[in-house]
């Protein structure tokens, strides 16, 4: 069976509608024990085609996803990206932090769009009437291409953080829980990126202060 990638279906009917700004927004990073939440909202022109091959930045090789953000940075009207601290996840918890990204990412734009649509689930705590579509950033054009703008920027921030703290794997595992990242924290300990309201590094730190009393 073909891969279907994401259409213009839902932005044309609302470019139909007269709805001449239609807003896609997603996030990336709600998974990882590392590093911040990341997110973007990216309006392409009234009557925009398809940037042909662009899908959902999870299929996506970092060397497509990279050719992809700055054809999306040509053809759309309007890019902007916004973030949550890891501070702000461990205060909030990590589904407001979310939120607090892509509304921030959102504010970032300047102007208030005609339609804004979202990835999954409806977000009351955005602030804004919005759509919300689940696995968006697989049917929608707008939703998957902020998709792959908050990729890019996030992994561009992971590697300038594993530069500075090596060992953790950051510039592979992105944060991401795996053996080796796991390993390092028992090991090295956390640092001030790890999100310590993420149960796998509350454990291990949990471990690191009973072993030291």
């Amino acid at each position: 069976m073909s891969h279907r990638r994401p259409s213009l279906k839902r932005e044309a009917a609302l470019w139909g509608e007269g709805r001449i700004s239609v807003a896609g927004i997603d996030e990336v990073g709600r998974g990882p024990l590392a590093g911040p939440v990341v997110a973007a909202a990216v309006v392409f022109p009234m009557g925009a085609k398809l940037i042909r091959g662009l899908d959902d930045s999870k299929v996506l090789t970092a060397l497509q996803r990279a050719k992809f953000a700055a054809k999306i940075r040509e053809r759309a009207f309007a890019v902007a990206v916004g973030a949550a601290s890891v501070r702000e996840i461990d205060r909030l918890n990590i589904r407001r932090a979310s939120i607090l990204a892509m509304a921030r990412a959102l504010h970032r734009l300047g102007f208030a769009p005609s339609h804004v649509l979202i990835d999954g689930l409806p977000c009351p705590e955005l602030g804004c009437e919005h759509e919300a579509i689940v696995d968006g950033d697989a049917l929608c054009h707008s939703i998957a291409a902020a998709s792959v703008i908050a990729k890019v920027l996030r992994d561009y921030l992971m590697d300038r953080l594993a530069s500075r703290h090596p060992g953790y794997f950051w510039e592979t595992n992105k944060g991401y829980a795996t053996p080796e990242h796991l390993e390092a924290i028992q090991r090295l300990g956390p640092t001030r990126h790890h999100r310590y309201s993420f149960e796998p590094v509350a454990q291990i730190e949990l471990l690191t202060v009973s072993r030291a009393s």
